[in-house]
């Protein structure tokens, strides 16, 4: 009987697991003794951190696509089918057409949704960069804006941490390079006690905030947006002529429909496996761990899991652990950047901003399909 490999996601976390195994157990596939499946609802791998740039007008649409079955190893079989959810007693993910998918072992890569509706008034009243439309429907705005209170509002959890303070500061430049920046008042608000969650970025962050004349205030939970004018949790309020929200985020509602509250799986930090099930792991924005729901995260999880599954299948035990890995480029307007680079035991040190940064990131950008093809 052949091993069946399920791979429930074929974003980033998903296509680097799918390619890597191809390629680990070619042999074992030639044979028909292993078989790897994916299954995503999208028949297209869309690049996320794009969106940011689409943004600004500084990312073609074309560029951020490619099709799944071109991005997947020819030995992968893709099934393009919703995720209902999935039953664990049963060893199986049953889809929306009805299939039941069954499994040896299933990676949980799924990832994470924007979830406006969550505020009320958000929807109607409030911009977000986290679709395609979305980013495109803020790029016309910011096209025709001629002066007034900006402001970027941050929910939590969100996947990407850094993108609050990419914008903010992509969007400083952005006026000052249309001559409006006199004119334009940018506010920032975060929903803990600091500009952001991790305590060293947030030092470094402020004295640039200041900087560039960009008000900020914390501990600032959105509860409700109006017409021009937001409300906090904590019962305060700000006026703005437009606002780009970071909303909160949530797991899948395969997993919500599963019984995972929020769609968070509970997940061993080392072996990334889902507690209480030794065959399935979690790659990725799906995880409950207290990292960044980063593209890089689900990039070195993505390599701990594909190493762990090919030793298993040949050798019947897990090769390495996760050490908690995250790297991320933090875009400081248009023409510089700095990064983070931190794990489990290692905090975050961000270097000064340069423009050789920068242009690492806009790099890596070009290259991401490498990434998702596992070769990079």
């Amino acid at each position: 009987m052949a091993t069946h490999v399920v791979i429930a996601g074929g974003g980033t976390a998903g296509s680097i697991i799918a390619n890597l195994l191809a390629r680990g157990l070619h042999e074992e596939i030639s044979r028909g003794e292993v078989v790897i499946k994916v299954i995503d609802k999208e028949e297209k791998h869309m690049y996320q951190p794009a969106l940011l740039y689409v943004v600004f007008d500084r990312f073609r649409e074309n560029e951020m696509f490619k099709d799944m079955r071109d991005l997947l190893n020819p030995s992968v079989i893709f099934i393009h089918d919703e995720i209902e959810e999935f039953d664990f007693n049963a060893n199986a993910v049953r889809t929306k057409s009805g299939k039941k998918v069954e499994y040896d072992y299933l990676v949980i890569a799924t990832g994470s949704k924007p979830r406006p509706d969550l505020i009320e008034g958000l929807e109607e009243n409030g911009d977000i960069f986290y679709t395609l439309e979305r980013a495109k429907k803020l790029r016309e705005k910011l096209r025709k804006f001629d002066g007034g209170k900006v402001l970027v509002s941050v929910a939590a959890p969100h996947k990407c941490p850094v993108a609050p303070l990419e914008i903010i500061f992509m969007l400083d430049e952005y006026f000052r390079q249309k001559g409006i920046r006199d004119k334009v008042e940018l506010g920032y608000t975060y929903p803990i006690g600091r500009v952001h969650a991790l305590e060293p970025v947030a030092n470094w962050a402020v004295p640039e905030f200041e900087k560039r004349g960009i008000n900020y205030e914390t501990l600032f939970n959105m509860e409700k947006v109006e017409p021009g004018v937001i409300h906090s949790m904590e019962g305060f309020e700000k006026e703005f002529d437009l606002l780009i929200a970071i909303p909160p985020h949530k797991g899948s509602e395969s997993l919500i429909n599963s019984g995972i509250q929020d769609g968070w799986v509970p997940t061993d930090r080392h072996l990334l496996k889902a507690e209480g099930h030794e065959n399935v792991y979690v790659c990725g924005d799906t995880t409950n761990l207290p990292i960044s729901k980063a593209g890089s995260t689900a990039h070195f999880e993505a390599d701990v899991v594909a190493e762990n599954l090919i030793a298993e299948i040949k050798e019947g035990h897990p090769a390495r652990d996760y050490d908690g890995k995250v790297m991320c480029f933090i875009e400081t307007g248009f023409s510089s950047a700095t990064y983070v680079w931190f794990n489990y035991t290692t905090p975050p040190n961000p270097v000064p901003p340069s423009k050789m940064i920068h242009w690492l990131k806009l790099g890596y950008n070009r290259v991401y399909w490498l990434t998702a093809r596992g070769i990079l």
